[in-house]
């Protein structure tokens, strides 16, 4: 059985449709986000925004009960939140690490849409770049 059955079976189909839409919403408008964190005069309103983002996933996907998805959400949640404490532009080391994880996100979705299994999570995104170098 996949994800997307197993969330079927255990909560109501409007709920399971509704995280479906905003979840894809929030997929498609990382990337250009994270592309914003490297300018100095957007770094700020992405970050606040890609933390938004992370938070809501964190939120929708616990009541859902989508582990792997709530255990990477935190985490770049809780990277977001110490990158707040510094100035723009994110180095090219963190860029490519959040590329890295909005394509583990799009690769839950596909799991999602094809009702597969979720794909474990690479463990290269639980490494943290070095986040001094802004």
């Amino acid at each position: 059985m996949g994800i997307r059955r197993d969330l079927e079976e255990n909560y109501d189909f409007e709920i399971v449709d509704e995280f479906l839409d905003h979840y894809a919403m929030m997929v498609e408008i990382m990337e250009p986000l994270i592309i914003e964190l490297g300018k100095t005069e957007r770094y700020e309103h992405a970050l606040e925004e890609l933390f938004r983002i992370f938070h809501n996933i964190k939120s929708a996907s616990g009541f859902l009960k989508i582990e792997p998805m709530v255990r990477l959400a935190t985490f770049i949640e809780d990277s977001l939140e110490k990158m707040r404490y510094q100035e723009g532009p994110a180095n090219e080391e963190v860029l490519a690490w959040l590329i890295s994880v909005n394509d583990m996100f799009i690769q839950w979705q596909e799991d999602l849409k094809l009702d597969s299994p979720m794909t474990k999570i690479k463990f290269s995104l639980l490494k943290l770049p070095d986040m001094e170098i802004f």
